[in-house]
């Protein structure tokens, strides 16, 4: 994986290097040329400076891979189906809610970020092993959470569409079969649970029409007598309460 990682993104980025460093010193080009066919065969031969390049790419799409391998999926979809159900648009505002999803997965996946740390990434830091072995390292931590969450019938379907080899367990199924299958099955988790939100607010909502139209108020939209209500039941209830407190349950 992380041999694969290392050829994609230098290749991406020679035309870019090339293209500033021909205006610079036409020299640096074929360095950098030489520097992708070494990567070719051994990566740890990489110069510092082409290292360094590959490690500001991998960051730069550090927020796609915290959305892939964690929860936050699952976490700032079922709060924005919650939103729904409840009939307010912009309250909470989006900006709230993904602040509110973040700081959720960070509590959420707190062990297992600490757990990647103490096992890869502080080891690498202190010279103890090295780039391959680290990465391998802090993967395990994630593997071990996504399995846990992940259903048997979307990593049957995604081994069978990569064609790849079979293998003993889930614990040996490579990384581009299990992430996909994870988010299927957090994007299948959220919307179960938006639909079970939705259901006491769209009871609510079916009586309040029923009553206007029995009254003859047909001009009076049901939205402008129902919305106050559901208001007032999420908060006498203690609704984020009891749908943070369930939600992150389920998770952990």
């Amino acid at each position: 994986m992380v041999r694969r990682i290392l050829l994609f993104v230098p290749i991406a980025l020679i035309p870019l290097i090339a293209g500033v460093a021909h205006a610079q010193d036409p020299g640096i080009v074929g360095e950098a040329l030489a520097d992708l066919e070494q990567l070719t065969q051994d990566p740890s031969k990489l110069t510092p400076a082409f290292r360094l390049a590959i490690l500001m790419t991998l960051l730069s799409l550090a927020p796609a891979l915290v959305m892939m391998v964690t929860c936050f999926v699952r976490v700032v979809i079922v709060l924005t189906l919650l939103r729904q159900a409840l009939g307010v648009q912009n309250v909470p505002p989006t900006q709230v809610l993904m602040a509110l999803s973040i700081f959720l997965t960070m509590f959420v996946m707190q062990p297992t970020f600490e757990n990647a740390y103490s096992t890869g990434v502080g080891p690498f830091l202190r010279g103890e092993i090295e780039d391959e072995a680290a990465f391998d390292n802090t993967v395990v931590p994630f593997r071990h959470y996504m399995l846990r969450q992940t259903r048997n019938e979307d990593l049957m379907l995604f081994q069978e569409i990569s064609r790849a080899p079979e293998v003993e367990g889930p614990e040996e199924l490579d990384l581009n079969v299990l992430v996909p299958a994870y988010m299927l099955s957090e994007l299948r988790t959220s919307f179960l649970i938006g639909f079970m939100l939705f259901i006491p607010f769209l009871v609510i909502d079916m009586v309040v029409a029923s009553t206007l139209l029995s009254m003859g108020m047909i001009v009076v939209p049901p939205m402008m007598i129902a919305l106050p209500i559901k208001l007032m039941i999420f908060v006498l209830v203690d609704g984020w309460n009891l749908v943070v407190g369930a939600l992150v349950r389920g998770i952990v």
